[in-house]
């Protein structure tokens, strides 16, 4: 058929060009949006609509197998909230005052400061660019350019699926050029095969690398058409979506149009030479951003609702992360459905997703064993505790710059238009001077804590440089010295010792020592130096 099909107003073309399938599709995304809407909006206009966040707590403790653990402290809490959405831990003032803060409703006051500050965007810019990049460049589109993209999609509460529509389709405008790199990074371009792999791991959760050659040998939802159909969407021209494979191991050829897991092919129209303008809309590229990122397509609001509850609980409702499938299932399955069917009745607001979740218990649990239960019991797939989890590389720089009283400082310095510094020739001494700005610090701290390019983040891998670079870092070192009003300078300014314990206890883990701590701290600064 010759393609006379318009397109619509959104720029993306209506469903597949057989008449029947597109009917189809129209009612089935139509059925599926008018049934989350009509449930909340009736559950709401009778006010029984309950609270996502107490729903999450009777997901988690319905499964909990015995005693979760108490609230944590409000120190613990403001900490482990302000890192998670600021990227950096409170001041010392701000702890102080919510720590002396009477108010019953503190918490969700501290909630929505952070979530409308400044830093949120920054700090959701840093963790979805290790997560979506997987520390790749690209010279098409600058770090400058993606960051300040980023934090200000995060910035505005861009909806999720609008953001993921933008990183797959960008088009030709000023606006959307910064959001190319997402497919434009080392190793993805101009590799429709890495861009399939990358694309289902980060956006479907589906690891199907293994089955490009044939099915997965070990997880029987992965399977070669699968792959192919994926592999589909990210071509250029229309007339290069149709795949043809053949499994190593089964001869026969197959073929297949561009498909997404669990929805049929999307059949594409032939165009004449001269319709170049009319092909242009149905770019397959084009209609995997229509046709992923959508509430009709479980797979994505699934794995996004995962991959947001990992950011706030250290640990994926699916883990890893990237294994979705039914030998690998939910620890807790009601509740990867709820936030999912939530996420997508409420249009994908991550602002909301995240408020609710620092609303709940389970992200306001210590992170103490309850009395009398070991670890094993309570291991990381039952919440019954809050799961210790590492810091990112740019919440360690942050948050080392903040605590030893030199953010400031660094801030105010003006970083170059185009940095000279690298982090790797710094290490290896070919660059004499330590870096003097944030950018500088931040690419120091990446390059040594962070994974190599390629590699997802989900796992805490230190190691012996990691702990002797705080040690023994010159940089850090200097961070040390009394300058400036810091927090050696305001430790020494202090005549009594115990004063200096505290206010260093305060300034480091924004809470006041305990009695062990104070002996410990006490018989140190006591101890004659090594060289008396």
């Amino acid at each position: 058929p010759v393609a006379n099909q318009p397109a619509t107003h959104s720029g993306l073309p209506r469903s597949e060009n057989h008449p029947a399938m597109s009917r189809r599709r129209a009612q089935s995304i139509f059925r599926h949006l008018l049934g989350s809407v009509v449930v909340w909006l009736v559950a709401t206009s009778f006010g029984l609509a309950q609270p996502l966040h107490e729903r999450i707590d009777q997901a988690i403790e319905t499964r909990a197998g015995g005693p979760v653990a108490p609230a944590a402290s409000d120190e613990e809490f403001l900490r482990r909230l302000t890192l998670d959405l600021a990227g950096v831990i409170p001041t010392a003032d701000e702890a102080r005052a919510f720590a002396a803060d009477k108010t019953p409703g503190k918490r969700s006051q501290a909630i929505d400061r952070l979530l409308a500050a400044p830093d949120f965007g920054r700090r959701m810019q840093e963790a979805f660019t290790a997560m979506l990049l997987e520390r790749r460049s690209g010279s098409a589109v600058s770090d400058a350019e993606w960051n300040r993209y980023l934090r200000a999609s995060f910035a505005a509460n861009k909806p999720w699926d609008q953001l993921v529509r933008e990183l797959l389709f960008a088009d030709d405008s000023e606006a959307l050029k910064p959001a190319r790199k997402f497919l434009g990074v080392t190793g993805r371009d101009k590799n429709p095969h890495q861009l399939t792999q990358d694309v289902a791991r980060l956006l479907l959760g589906r690891s199907i690398m293994c089955a490009q050659c044939h099915d997965h040998p070990t997880v029987e939802d992965y399977s070669q058409s699968e792959y192919f159909g994926l592999f589909s969407y990210l071509q250029e021209k229309p007339e290069q979506a149709k795949s043809e494979f053949e499994s190593v191991f089964v001869p026969g050829k197959k073929e297949t149009f561009p498909r997404l897991p669990g929805k049929d092919p999307v059949t594409l129209p032939v165009f004449m030479k001269d319709q170049a303008e009319q092909a242009k809309a149905y770019r397959p590229r084009l209609l995997l951003a229509r046709d992923l990122p959508t509430a009709a397509n479980p797979l994505f609001a699934r794995n996004a609702v995962n991959r947001f509850w990992f950011l706030m609980l250290g640990r994926g409702l699916v883990h890893p992360l990237d294994m979705h499938h039914a030998a690998n299932p939910p620890s807790h399955p009601e509740l990867l459905s709820l936030l999912a069917d939530d996420f997508a009745a409420r249009r994908f607001d991550v602002k909301y997703l995240l408020k609710e979740i620092a609303l709940s218990r389970v992200y306001q649990r210590s992170s103490r064993l309850p009395p009398g239960v070991g670890a094993a019991a309570a291991g990381p797939e039952t919440y019954r505790v809050f799961n210790p989890k590492p810091l990112s590389p740019e919440q360690l720089a942050w948050s080392m710059l903040r605590a030893t009283g030199n953010q400031a400082r660094f801030e105010q310095a003006r970083a170059p238009e185009k940095m000279d510094f690298g982090w790797y020739n710094y290490i290896n001494g070919r660059i004499a001077a330590p870096p003097a700005n944030v950018p500088e610090v931040l690419d120091l701290f990446v390059g040594v804590f962070g994974n190599p390019p390629g590699e997802p983040e989900m796992e805490f891998n230190p190691s012996m440089g990691h702990a002797l670079f705080v040690l023994n870092e010159r940089l850090v070192l200097q961070w040390l010295e009394p300058r400036d009003g810091n927090l050696a300078a305001r430790l020494l300014a202090m005549p009594e010792r115990d004063d200096r314990i505290r206010a260093a206890h305060w300034a480091e883990l924004r809470r006041s020592p305990n009695d062990t701590e104070l002996k410990i701290a006490d018989d140190f600064v006591s101890a004659p130096a090594p060289n008396e």
